[in-house]
């Protein structure tokens, strides 16, 4: 809500009148003002200062004379509008329909927050379901590859026929000089840890059928070439430790019961 600005007629918008008519309804105690016999009263200003500080603005006299003065002109404007019949108007009355009932569901959805919030027991519950179900209950692995690529089989070939010549010792160095992957060339072909899901078919059923240290006797074909895989390491699938997930499933969680409540109230409602 950007009220205090120099040119304060850029301030007086429709937008910013509909959303102090969020706090119309309770406006109570002392006024600020009285415009042609209507009051501001005090909840308003304190309501936009409030939306002011959070905005980084200080709360001090002059801010809230300024925001005094903003809204003795919303006022005045607004009840220009009401003389010209403008309030009348179809479009007008469209908007301010809309703004209010936006308003509601925001106030619904805050206190829905507060009564329905996730458990600790609920995240860990859910932190543990996800878990099993993407580690195969620990049993799923991770591995760490390199390979060589060559479209043409007949490079490829002299590629493997110099790795065997060294025993492997020299597959970084081949793969430095001889792959054609561009993203994995210049590491001597290493690969990040993957479960194998994101490489193609062939790839990874030959990698996870390696042991560690071993790379392939035989030129693996997949659709963008020839390889040749080297298995540098495997360890248990890693997961991200609960704390570094715990704000994401606590928001996943809220949404599924948000989701389930407007379910169940589409259901019960009469809809003619």
């Amino acid at each position: 809500m950007q009220l205090i600005k120099p040119a304060s007629a850029a301030t007086l918008t429709l937008a910013g009148m509909l959303a102090l008519s969020a706090c119309n309804a309770q406006d109570s105690g002392a006024n600020i003002a009285v415009v042609n016999g209507v009051p501001i009263p005090q909840a308003r200003l304190d309501y936009v200062m409030k939306a002011q500080v959070q905005q980084g603005q200080k709360d001090d006299e002059d801010t809230r004379k300024q925001i005094k003065e903003a809204l003795i002109t919303r006022e005045i404007l607004a009840q220009e509008a009401v003389k010209k019949g403008l309030d009348k108007d179809p479009h007008l009355q469209t908007q301010v329909e809309m703004a209010r009932q936006e308003f509601l569901i925001r106030a619904y959805f805050d206190d829905f927050v507060k009564t329905n919030g996730v458990t600790e027991e609920e995240m860990h519950a859910e932190y543990d379901r996800v878990k099993a179900q993407q580690t195969g209950d620990g049993e799923r692995k991770e591995y760490r590859a390199r390979h060589i690529l060559i479209k043409n089989e007949k490079p490829a070939k002299a590629a493997l026929a110099q790795i065997n010549q060294a025993k492997g010792k020299n597959f970084a160095q081949v793969a430095k000089t001889k792959s054609e992957d561009p993203g994995s060339k210049a590491d001597g072909g290493l690969l990040d840890w993957s479960d194998g899901s994101n490489f193609v078919k062939e790839f990874s059923e030959a990698m996870v059928k390696l042991d560690k240290g071993q790379y392939t006797k035989q030129l693996v074909k997949t659709q963008y070439g020839y390889h040749v895989i080297k298995l540098e390491d495997v360890r248990e699938m890693q997961f991200p430790p609960f704390e570094q997930v715990k704000e994401r499933i606590e928001q996943q969680l809220l949404t599924q019961k948000r989701d389930k409540t407007i379910e169940a109230l589409r259901t019960t409602a009469k809809v003619e």
